[in-house]
């Protein structure tokens, strides 16, 4: 969420900021200054009549001192006619706060001042591309034709036990899944992120926390008997770990990691994208989260994709790295960096992570904050990305590596799946 008193003093500063994203409704932002002037008009006024509230009945006390019973009575119904208009205030500036909480939610994240304009996923900018995209003999085929070769993944079945999109992996594809997990989750805490394994499921209080709500309520799987919702991604209860919390400066940065199921809906996906793995409604992923102090944010946010093109690289896999435009970026994205796998089968790119800075966005909803130097409160950064999601680097994995004699995986998965290659 913005912060209001920025919105305040920077107007155009953000609507120009938010015509980057293709935001539709400019007008919200003089809306929103429009409901803090009367909430901070409402306040003073509280304030005023309070003081004279307080004075009024610190008169009442010395008259019947003095003896001065009339005057005191007159003074009675002088505070009874001020508690009633306080009242009246109070209710208004709590209908003032709501009404503006409800538009400033609205406003999206301000996009950094490096995020390219555009609309579509085509105007994102390609910051690099690296290694070498195979050459696959005549007889190749894509990952959903592999995955029914050597039984790795049975999606019949998983959509007869909970629907389409839900798939079931099996012997080796399971062995595939658990080697990946593993090793990502090894990768992160050697470069100093603790492990979390947090609940699949979240209350109101936490998808708001993290922007999901209400931006991307049609997106998550909700449990309406208890009001909780199936985590779309790790990022939103671990980054809730510090929600209403402020940590000592000391602490910084906080560093966390965690693998868990993610699930999406994904409404409206059809054709061939949304073939095989492309694109599941449950899926393994993991995470990577930082909270940072704000002045060292976008150099951990270089650090955390060197962290993840590392990993890319040691899975052999050609990949590329876009920098997001205004147009295809989330909600509560300031600055998004995706990677994307070739597919050597299938011919095309396929999005495994996005490494995002949030800036103070998603701090300001969850009010997480530390003390600086001078004892003031301020809030943290937070940032996250994907290291990895598994479906499309499994797909990558397995049509980039195929042959004639079974799937060769890459020298770093040798040991956690304890075989070179699957036959």
């Amino acid at each position: 969420m913005l912060q209001v008193n920025f919105i305040r003093q920077n107007v155009e500063l953000v609507k120009e900021r938010l015509s980057v994203k293709n935001f539709g409704d400019l007008t919200l932002v003089d809306k929103v200054v429009e409901l803090d002037e009367q909430v901070r008009r409402l306040k003073v006024e509280s304030e005023t009549l309070q003081a004279s509230l307080n004075a009024a009945s610190k008169e009442i006390g010395m008259l019947m001192g003095k003896g001065e019973k009339d005057k005191a009575e007159s003074k009675r119904q002088e505070v009874t006619l001020h508690k009633s208009s306080l009242q009246n205030l109070a209710q208004q500036l709590a209908d003032a706060e709501k009404l503006l909480q409800e538009e400033i939610i609205k406003l999206p994240n301000l996009p950094h001042t490096s995020v390219p304009k555009g609309k579509t996923p085509e105007e994102n900018e390609v910051v690099r591309e690296a290694g070498t995209k195979p050459t696959l003999a005549a007889t190749a085929t894509p990952h959903w034709e592999l995955i029914k070769q050597y039984d790795l993944v049975d999606f019949e079945t998983g959509a007869k036990l909970t629907g389409s999109g839900f798939p079931l992996y099996k012997g080796k594809g399971a062995k595939l899944q658990r080697a990946l997990i593993q090793y990502f989750l090894d990768y992160n805490t050697a470069a100093g992120y603790t492990e979390y394994l947090p609940p699949l499921m979240v209350n109101e209080a936490t998808a708001y926390g993290t922007g999901q709500l209400p931006d991307k309520e049609g997106q998550m799987y909700h449990v309406t008997a208890d009001g909780f919702y199936m985590i779309p991604t790790a990022e939103v209860p671990v980054t809730n770990i510090y929600r209403d919390e402020i940590v000592k400066e000391t602490e910084l940065p906080i560093k966390m990691t965690a693998y868990t199921p993610c699930f999406r809906r994904e409404a409206g996906s059809f054709g061939s994208d949304v073939r095989g793995l492309n694109r599941v409604h449950q899926f393994d992923k993991v995470e990577i989260i930082q909270l940072v102090q704000p002045d060292t944010s976008y150099t951990v946010h270089e650090e955390m994709v060197l962290h993840i093109e590392k990993l890319l690289q040691s899975l052999e896999l050609p990949y590329r790295i876009l920098r997001l435009c205004g147009g295809d970026m989330s909600f509560t994205g300031s600055l998004t960096y995706d990677f994307e796998v070739y597919s050597a089968a299938q011919q095309k790119w396929l999005e495994v992570s996005s490494v995002t800075n949030f800036e103070t966005f998603q701090a300001n909803r969850m009010k997480i904050r530390y003390k600086d130097e001078s004892n003031k409160t301020q809030l943290v950064h937070t940032l996250n990305g994907s290291s990895l999601a598994l479906p499309r680097i499994m797909a990558a994995l397995l049509e980039n590596n195929q042959t004639e004699a079974g799937i060769n995986l890459p020298a770093v998965l040798h040991n956690y799946f304890g075989a070179a290659t699957i036959r």
